[in-house]
């Protein structure tokens, strides 16, 4: 017992344990399913996946940790999925990688200044918002088409997928962990009236993390476009859809971040979960399932982190 609780003091505590956790849910589906699960080709589809999510699951972990919302990253990801398709088209690869990050610091610029300016919570903020991006995705994809050009999907496939995506991570791990930025959106996540006594410009770091957010969608959506090599607009709310997978990861690193990788706990959440929805259709189950383990798995990951409060009115 004493040997359990040091190692659950232990820094890498976490990150083992979802290690452990993706051994098992190999395991359990390999069994299952031995021919057509788990195989090493297999499992590289499964991180090539999960990469591509992990990457908009740390943008959005900025957001999150200090308890707020963007609902609007599906939008920001088609809106930079089809500005990367139009400007490959006239600039290359510079435009493919450029275009999309760009367009997701401005988006993000602009759901931060109406956060701070509009003064009304951040998920009725950039629901609104996505609805304006979504109709932006429309003009985009009259512009310059829905398929990207076969000689721009290098970051579709390794190894230039897990190079970026390895940047990425390495960026965001570098934020939390060496700058100011990192360390303010914790303690305003921790306590923002605290954080404000002590001199921290709130508003500032709040709107720089909604920039961060949707810069991670952009870089998000240089791997998403290659992998799936088309987009076509999404409108009537439907890009709600794609806010799901990315925000479980950052659960996980929400859930673990008290171990300090919350990085780590985002990849391998999301290595995880692309496990799971790959078992399931080796089951034989509908792909439809994958919105069945998408909702479970978020509730039981909210239910785990979140702190109950004897008597307190839950909203």
């Amino acid at each position: 017992m004493e040997l359990f609780k040091k190692a659950r003091q232990s820094q890498w505590y976490g990150v083992v344990f979802l290690l452990v956790v993706t051994i098992l849910v190999w395991a359990l589906f390999k069994i299952a399913c031995p021919g057509t699960f788990g195989s090493p080709e297999q499992m590289l589809t499964y991180l090539q996946t999960g990469i591509i999510y992990a990457v908009g699951g740390c943008g959005l972990y900025f957001i999150v940790v200090m308890g707020l919302w963007d609902f609007s990253i599906g939008a920001v990801l088609v809106l930079s999925c089809l500005l990367s398709i139009g400007c490959s088209q006239t600039m290359g690869v510079f435009g493919l990688i450029v275009a999309p990050i760009l367009c997701g610091a401005l988006l993000g610029a602009a759901n931060g200044l109406a956060y701070i300016k509009l003064r009304i919570p951040s998920l009725i903020v950039t629901v609104g918002l996505s609805l304006i991006y979504e109709s932006l995705s429309v003009f985009a994809s009259d512009w310059a088409g829905t398929r990207l050009d076969d000689a721009y999907k290098m970051f579709g496939s390794y190894p230039w997928n897990l190079i970026l995506a390895v940047l990425a991570f390495a960026l965001c791990a570098f934020i939390l962990k060496y700058t100011k930025l990192g360390t303010y959106v914790n303690a305003i996540g921790a306590n923002e009236a605290t954080a404000k006594n002590m001199g921290v410009d709130v508003d500032k770091y709040k709107f720089l993390a909604f920039v961060l957010c949707s810069m991670f969608v952009g870089i998000m959506a240089i791997l998403y476009i290659g992998y799936g090599t088309a987009q076509t607009p999404m409108t009537g709310m439907l890009s709600q859809s794609l806010n799901f997978k990315p925000l479980m990861g950052t659960f996980f690193g929400l859930a673990l971040k008290k171990y300090g990788h919350p990085v780590a706990a985002i990849i391998i959440g999301e290595f995880i979960i692309s496990m799971m929805f790959a078992g399931f259709v080796a089951l034989g189950m509908p792909v439809t399932i994958n919105n069945v383990v998408t909702g479970a798995t978020l509730l039981a990951i909210v239910c785990i982190t979140t702190k109950r409060v004897k008597g307190a009115v839950v909203k």
